[in-house]
């Protein structure tokens, strides 16, 4: 597993969210999962054309945030 940390702001507000891109993806859990503050709050899975679909949001995060934060694991690990 690998971890790396990325910034999503939206209306005037910073996340720090650090995410786990689990290498050896075996489809018994989601490849990507997100997490702030140490909580578990949102999953990603790639689709058969390499974008991600969540799996997961526990920490119901908005639609606009999730995109954001899809678009930078897209742009940077897949």
């Amino acid at each position: 597993m690998e971890k790396f940390k990325i910034e999503v702001s939206k209306d005037n507000k910073t996340f720090h969210f650090e995410v786990a891109d689990y290498l050896h993806h075996d489809g018994e859990q989601c490849k990507f999962e997100v997490f702030l503050d140490g909580n578990l709050v949102a999953s990603f899975e790639p689709d058969a054309h390499e974008y991600l679909r969540v799996c997961k949001n526990p920490g119901n995060l908005d639609e606009e945030i999730l995109h954001i934060v899809a678009h930078r694991i897209e742009t940077s690990h897949l």
